[in-house]
């Protein structure tokens, strides 16, 4: 399988954030890119530096604006106050809140949903690389089949004009949005993230072109709290084009995989034509930000199951933080993928 990635990954490296009232150590690392990285060359992979495709591509799913600000906010932080050491709201936008301020500390609330998606010198560059990996996944499952994107930052919590949960743009959405631009059929994303994609959710909501459906902890207790519950089907064009399926926390192999396949046969019901799986190994038993517990052979079986269907398939890296696990979970969904995806093959 041809793995993208981008050694500016590297460029985004928040130390700290502000969780729950304390301080802590950041989850969101440089060291899972060198984790993911060595485990896909030690799985066989075929590892390539993905090619910058620009911003089109980013603005299929966000807005001029927020991208503007996201490339600003650095450079603007002195307006806030000088000297500050990353970017970071002090104030937040409600939802009756509709005027868009010109004042920087306006705009830091206004686009970002908490205090754990610093902005900092280099973060602006990490974005677009991430992105890059997105496209190039996608455009390389449109011509051969499939393809992995290792992108960091992740992307699923992001909406058109928000970060958050760690994330900037939403590169799953990217890489949908990319391949639906290339085929003009209906396209799937399955989000097997431990967290909801809530940003994934927001961006296509009202839309019937690209087919949305989430597998994660129940939210009620859980981040993101606010979204991810059953009743949630889309609107507009969109109803009936969104799916849900909330877990029991502490749920394990069994449950996770039966909604994969509930997943798999809801986006065939939607007529896709290609799909996007969003990848959170998060919800990993041994991750230490999961409420599931998934096994490494529940992995492998997840890989099979998604490999198995008929559609090119572009898999994005979202959540999935330092465990020693880690790198083997990466190792098992490719390489259950793969197997699947050539023995279908070889049985066409």
């Amino acid at each position: 399988m041809k793995v993208f990635h981008s050694p500016s990954s590297l460029l985004h490296s928040p130390s700290t954030y502000f969780r729950r009232g304390r301080t802590i150590p950041h989850l969101e690392q440089v060291g899972r890119y060198h984790i993911l990285k060595a485990a896909a060359e030690r799985g066989g992979h075929d590892l390539q530096t993905a090619e910058s495709y620009g911003q089109e591509p980013i603005l299929r799913v966000h807005s001029q604006r927020y991208l503007q600000f996201l490339s600003e906010a650095w450079a603007r932080r002195d307006e806030i106050e000088p000297g500050l050491e990353h970017v970071l709201p002090s104030h937040f936008a409600r939802p009756q809140m509709m005027r868009y301020p010109s004042g920087m500390i306006g705009r830091v609330g206004f686009h970002m949903a908490d205090t754990s998606t610093p902005i900092l010198e280099t973060t602006f560059a990490a974005i677009l690389a991430s992105a890059d990996v997105a496209v190039n996944a996608a455009e390389e499952a449109v011509s051969a089949g499939y393809a992995y994107g290792l992108c960091r930052p992740p992307g699923h919590h992001a909406s058109a004009e928000s970060a958050g949960g760690f994330c900037f743009v939403n590169n799953s959405g990217v890489a949908a949005a990319h391949i639906q631009q290339r085929i003009g059929g209906r396209v799937g994303i399955i989000d097997v993230d431990v967290h909801h994609g809530n940003g994934t959710q927001s961006i296509f909501y009202q839309r019937d072109d690209i087919v949305t459906v989430s597998i994660h902890a129940d939210p009620s207790t859980f981040m993101p709290y606010y979204a991810g519950y059953e009743d949630e089907v889309g609107e507009g064009a969109g109803a009936g084009f969104n799916l849900n399926l909330p877990l029991e926390h502490r749920s394990g192999d069994a449950v996770y995989l039966k909604s994969i396949d509930h997943a798999i046969e809801f986006c065939a019901s939607r007529g896709v034509e290609a799909l996007v799986v969003a990848l959170g190994l998060d919800a990993s038993e041994h991750d230490p930000n999961g409420a599931l517990s998934v096994t490494t052979q529940g992995f492998r079986a997840a890989g099979r199951r998604l490999g198995a269907t008929k559609w090119p398939t572009a898999i994005i890296q979202e959540g999935g933080y330092l465990s020693d696990i880690l790198g083997e979970n990466l190792i098992a969904f490719l390489g259950g993928f793969e197997e699947s995806r050539i023995s279908r093959d070889d049985k066409a």
